[in-house]
């Protein structure tokens, strides 16, 4: 990860992309990976298309975020809080290690629900540090404590 401090723009940056354009990657990715997953697993519940129902609202929100940078800051808070829906509903994986089948009874579910955790709680460190380099960079401007 790169942090950019530049005085004309300072910019949260990883890999060169800001977080409206990771949010809209990532966003995407969740999409393609459910509808993926239903497909390769053949399964007709609602539920294997439960990582696009979450990214849909982060690729909405990224886009937006770039096309009104006025409204960046509150968009950006409402893709975090869908990040954190994501951590939290892949934490469900855990569950199935008290089960008699085991983790991975069901594959395709599982490793979806890893997939959720590992990516939302990455997902919601980088917007965490993304805010807490926006607000120094704030305070460095104005010179003053917020």
């Amino acid at each position: 990860m790169e942090n950019t401090r530049d005085d004309a723009n300072p910019e949260f940056l990883v890999m060169g992309q800001n977080m409206e354009r990771i949010t809209t990657i990532y966003g995407a990715f969740l999409v393609i990976w459910g509808v993926a997953v239903s497909m390769i697993s053949g399964s007709g519940s609602i539920t294997s298309l439960i990582p696009s129902m979450i990214g849909i609202p982060m690729v909405i929100l990224g886009i937006t975020a770039l096309l009104l940078p006025k409204m960046k800051k509150v968009l950006m808070h409402i893709a975090v809080l869908i990040g954190l829906v994501a951590f939290f509903g892949g934490a469900d994986f855990f569950r199935g290690f008290s089960s008699d089948d085991g983790a991975f009874s069901n594959p395709w579910a599982s490793v979806s629900k890893l997939m959720l955790f590992s990516t939302g709680l990455f997902f919601t460190l980088l917007c965490v540090r993304s805010f807490i380099f926006a607000r120094k960079n704030r305070e460095a401007s104005t010179g003053e404590e917020i």
